[in-house]
Formats: structure tokens, C-alpha cells, sequence
């Protein structure tokens, strides 16, 4: 079998990079080879277990592909070859191709320095839909259960195994869930919204093993507490999927991601990595990055599918900005670039400044909701490096807006400056828009530290 494109991986990233690689390429040939019969929503997959109830409200179309006319083949590819431009196939077909996306994901961390793990009902969370229907009737069984691990995927599992019955328990290592993306004072709010809706928290305590007899029955935590549970779920992260990319000679970073430059081309530059397995390097910082995010992953497609056959300089990946954003009921929460914790401990000279308002105008209407916006700046530039948001549904497009100024390396005095439209069902008002009322409180503190 021959292709001019070949895509391994179905998913966000293994998509988008297909439809823009055949917008930009019409004449070339496009097919994309994957595992799973049908590829699931990744982000929707924690709600599968509450608010979807089923798999199959979270698949992904294959009619878009027809549509574009890309092709599809159900396989998984075993072996590849870069001097003969061949991949081989479990069935032991082979396929030539002229230029190959990698786009094979990442797969569930399990700690295997941990004891109990495995034991009958300790599950990860894959991105597998065979697989998560499985997860799903084993759930439906279970009544009580603790969570390791409080990052996004942790939390929103959580959030919708409480909506469906269960009694549930989150368990992390650090001070606060979702510290990695929130300071403390935004993150702390998620915590009490969790714990109004009924989910217990333990924070600042690691779990020194899990136990029971051939299935779960608990899990032990270092500070000696145990907690009785019938499920386990183990939300500590996912590892880049990169074994067929090693096996073929391509080089990995320190953290196992594929190598790749700024137009997403591995040290062979007729094959591309996109999405989880393809290395990250911070924004801001430069440093590499675990992040791992369907966003990314699909910005990092749209660059490669440009420039499979011809580079362009103005379509190129200069870093993950971290866009991060979830929902717990009625709450939402963002964040975008550095949070203050991190840019202290980088070493940046930062001013912060926040503003808490309303996200409709008046505030007296039904569904008003309050909505804090947190700025981090840098002093001598005033260009802003990250951003927090908390409050209505409608901050998921707000942390957006955020991320698109920090990756344009905007100022606060242009935030401050910002023309916006408002509407009293839709935005806060305009003389209090919280993200100018924060760029305004940034330059308050900037003239207040320069007298």
C-alpha cells in the first residue's frame, strides 16, 4: 500500500493534522491508520461516568474524514522503517509513504513503586472506548471511591462519579488540587466547591499503599489514615506514547517525548510528531514542558499539516502557553502561561493584580455570576505571562482571550486599552470588566512601586 501522507493516530492531534495537511496539499494522498474502531472526545471522557452516562455521546465522526477525502485504515502499526520510508502493520501489511505524522499519544501513569495496584478495581483512565466501556459497567457496581491524584482529569472524574452516586474521596500529594495550574487563591475555591457538593479532600498527603484481598478495600495514606473504598481510580498523569518512535531510532528528550523543532519535524525531516508524544517547551520559560493538552495538540497539528511539503516561517509552534480550563456545577475556572507561584520561583520579577466583578450587567439578573480575573506581569516590560480566572461558564472563551495576549506578548497598558463589546446577557459590564479592571490594578501597583 502506498500514501504520500501517512498519519498514525486518530485522535485531536492525528485529525486536524490530516484535514489541514489535505486543505494545504489537495493533490497529495492522505491516510490515517489507528487502533480503535472509534476514537472518543478525549476531553469528554470524565463525563461519560456522570452527565453523558455512554460512550457513544463522545465519539468522534469519521464522516469528516470521508468528506475531506482522507482515508482510514484499522490498524496498528508495529514497525517503522525511515530508510525505506515504510511502516508495518499487525496484520504484516506494509505501507510506503512520502511524509509520516506521528500522533500516537500518551498513555495512563501507573505507579508501580506503589502497592496494591494491581488489585481487581484499581483503574486507570485510557483514552480507549472499548476500554472505557468497561470501566463504566465495572464503576456502575462500585460505591465508594477515592481518586489519587487532584490535577483536571482527577477532579472532573470526581466532580461526575459524585453526580452519578458515589461517594468519593480525592487524594493529593500537594497543599491544593489543581496547583499546578492555580494559585492558591483560586484553586482553594475549587476546593470548597467540591467539598459543598459533597466530595471529600484530602490535600498535602501522599498514599503509601492501596490494600485488599485479590480486589480494593482501602487505601492507606502515609499519614498512617486509611480510607475504606471499593474503586480506585489513578489520575497521577499520562507518559507520552513514543515506544514505536524509539524503536525506530527517532531521539527522545529527557522526559521521553519525541524530539521535534518549531515546525513539528523530528530529526528526520520527512516525519512530524504532533500532540502528546511530540516534545513541549514552555512559553514563557523556554524550559521543556509535560503539559498535555487536546488545544496544544491540535495547534502543533495545524503547524505540521502546513508545512509537510513547503516551511513556512510565520506557521510555526514558539511554545505551550498551558490553556487550562474546567467547570465544577455552575464554576468556572482558567488558567493561561505562568502562575505567580511559578514565575517567583523562575526568577521573574513580577506584579500581580486582580479584580473580582460580575459576568452579566446587572448583577441582579438570574444567572449572574461573580468572576475574578488575576493578572501576572512582567515589572519592566509589562508584558503579561499568565492569567487566572474564576467564575461563570463563560470564562472558557475569557482564559482564551488571555492566552491569545500573552502569546502575542501583549502589555497590561494594551489590556488597559482594550476595546470590548458588552451586552447585559453575555459580558460584565463595561465599566467594570474584570480583565481591564485587573490590567487596571496591575498599573496601579507598577505607579504605586515607582512613587
Amino acid at each position: 500500500m502506498k500514501t504520500d501522507v501517512l498519519v498514525i493516530g486518530g485522535s485531536a492531534a492525528g485529525l486536524v493534522a490530516a484535514m489541514v495537511g489535505r486543505t494545504c496539499y489537495p493533490d497529495k494522498k492522505f491516510l490515517i491508520v489507528r487502533r480503535d474502531e472509534q476514537t472518543l472526545v478525549p476531553c469528554g471522557i470524565p463525563y461519560i461516568f456522570g452527565s453523558l452516562g455512554r460512550t457513544d455521546k463522545d465519539v468522534i465522526s469519521d464522516g469528516v474524514l470521508a468528506k475531506a477525502g482522507i482515508d482510514l485504515q484499522i490498524a496498528e502499526v508495529t514497525a517503522i522503517d525511515q530508510k525505506t520510508k515504510t511502516c508495518r502493520t499487525d496484520s504484516g501489511e506494509t505501507i510506503e509513504f512520502d511524509r509520516l505524522v506521528l500522533a500516537t499519544g500518551s498513555v495512563p501513569y501507573v505507579p508501580k513503586w506503589l502497592p496494591g495496584v494491581d488489585l481487581d478495581n484499581v483503574f486507570t483512565i485510557p483514552k480507549n472506548k472499548q476500554a472505557i466501556d468497561r470501566l463504566n459497567a465495572a464503576l456502575a457496581e462500585c460505591h465508594t471511591v477515592v481518586t489519587i491524584g487532584g490535577g483536571f482529569i482527577g477532579v472532573e472524574m470526581s466532580d461526575e462519579l459524585h453526580k452519578a452516586g458515589k461517594d468519593v474521596t480525592i487524594v493529593e500529594i500537594l497543599p491544593h488540587i489543581l496547583e499546578r495550574a492555580f494559585d492558591p487563591e483560586i484553586s482553594t475555591q475549587a476546593e470548597q466547591l467540591l467539598q459543598d457538593r459533597g466530595i471529600k479532600l484530602r490535600t498535602g498527603v501522599g498514599v503509601k499503599g492501596i490494600v485488599g484481598d485479590g480486589k480494593v478495600a482501602g487505601v492507606m495514606l502515609q499519614d498512617g489514615t486509611r480510607i475504606d473504598a471499593d474503586a480506585v481510580i489513578l489520575a497521577m498523569g499520562y507518559r507520552p506514547n513514543t515506544a514505536i518512535a524509539e524503536q525506530a531510532g527517532l531521539p527522545l528528550n529527557d522526559m521521553g517525548f519525541i524530539r521535534v523543532d518549531e515546525y513539528m519535524r523530528t530529526s528526520n525531516p520527512a516525519i512530524f510528531a504532533v500532540g502528546d508524544c511530540a516534545e513541549k517547551r514552555d512559553f514563557v520559560t523556554r524550559k521543556p514542558s509535560a503539559v498535555m493538552l487536546a488545544s496544544t495538540a491540535t495547534s502543533e497539528a495545524r503547524v505540521a499539516g502546513s508545512n509537510l511539503y513547503r516551511l513556512s516561517v510565520v506557521k510555526t509552534f514558539s511554545g505551550t502557553i498551558a490553556i487550562f480550563s474546567t467547570a465544577i456545577g455552575d464554576t468556572g475556572f482558567g488558567a493561561a502561561g505562568l502562575t505567580e507561584t511559578v514565575a517567583t520561583t523562575e526568577g521573574f520579577d513580577i506584579v500581580t493584580g486582580s479584580f473580582t466583578g460580575v459576568d452579566k450587567h446587572p448583577g441582579t439578573l438570574a444567572d449572574a455570576h461573580p468572576q475574578t480575573v488575576k493578572l501576572i506581569v512582567a515589572r519592566e516590560s509589562g508584558v503579561v505571562l499568565g492569567g487566572e480566572v474564576a467564575g461563570g461558564r463563560s470564562i472558557g472563551e475569557l482564559i482564551n482571550v488571555i492566552g491569545l495576549a500573552i502569546e502575542n506578548r501583549m502589555t497590561v497598558n494594551s489590556l488597559f486599552t482594550t476595546q470590548i463589546g458588552s451586552h447585559p446577557l453575555l459580558t460584565a459590564p463595561p465599566t467594570a470588566y474584570p480583565l481591564i479592571k485587573a490590567a487596571e490594578a496591575v498599573l496601579r501597583e507598577l505607579k504605586c512601586a515607582r512613587g
